[in-house]
């Protein structure tokens, strides 16, 4: 009978460990895709479409972002849930998930809270929206390390993500050039 109840508890604790690599899978993808390669393509959409699509660069940006924001939430949720299913605590990595939720959040509300375009209050408006905008996306790749490392340091996540932050890298310096340019030749 003791052999019964050792039995049961290891696959219990089996259970419970595919179950907790599961959701931390599942909280990781959901990071990347969200803070990792949402957010920054949202922010890409706002600086490189808005010279040449207004006003489809804003409902792009928009769209990108609200979907970015969904997915990190429940990625948040799931980071919670693990924590709380965990004797372990990763102060940095959740401290900043956190102060990504609440930033973020606020990105949201500020969507309400946006000023008309001639209002005097909107370029200040506009300096709190790019930095906290900037701030997600530095904190965001910064807490997906530290995500990767604890989950198991493993190199196919790390190179994954570094893989898709160097792509969003390179489009970035390549639309620089192109707006750069097309400044240079509407000003001749």
């Amino acid at each position: 009978n003791m052999d019964d109840t050792i039995a049961v508890s290891s696959d219990q604790q089996a259970d419970q460990g595919s179950s907790s690599e599961t959701l931390e899978r599942a909280h990781g993808i959901l990071s990347i895709i969200s803070w990792g390669i949402l957010f920054p393509l949202g922010a890409m959409v706002a600086r490189y479409l808005r010279p040449i699509s207004d006003p489809a660069w804003f409902y792009i940006h928009i769209s990108c972002q609200a979907l970015a924001y969904a997915l990190g939430v429940s990625s948040w949720a799931l980071g919670m849930k693990l924590r709380s299913d965990s004797t372990f605590i990763y102060a940095d990595h959740q401290n900043i998930g956190i102060a990504l939720f609440v930033f973020a959040t606020l990105q949201m509300f500020a969507f309400f809270l946006r000023p008309g375009k001639d209002m005097k209050i909107r370029k200040y408006w506009n300096l709190y929206h790019y930095a906290l905008g900037y701030s997600i996306i530095v904190l965001g790749a910064i807490n997906i390390f530290k995500g990767i490392d604890i989950y198991e340091g493993s190199s196919i996540w790390s190179y994954g993500y570094i893989g898709s932050l160097c792509v969003l890298i390179a489009a970035s310096l390549l639309l620089e050039i192109w707006m750069w340019a097309r400044r240079r030749n509407q000003s001749t």
